[in-house]
């Protein structure tokens, strides 16, 4: 992954943060945060620990 990759894929993530944090902050409610807290994790691993296929 090249380094332009991976500074794009920070600041998207950082953008999916901030929307789903004005989505709880307005709309305060256990399990939405429960769901909004799964999605970030999810979205965390697939960019930052997933390991993808070596290219040919």
């Amino acid at each position: 992954m090249t380094l332009t990759e991976r500074l794009m894929s920070v600041v998207a993530f950082a953008m999916l943060v901030v929307f789903l944090g004005v989505l709880i902050l307005y709309v305060p409610r256990v399990d939405l945060g429960v769901v909004l807290l799964v999605t970030i994790l999810l979205c965390a691993y697939d960019l930052f620990w997933h390991k993808t296929p070596a290219r040919d």
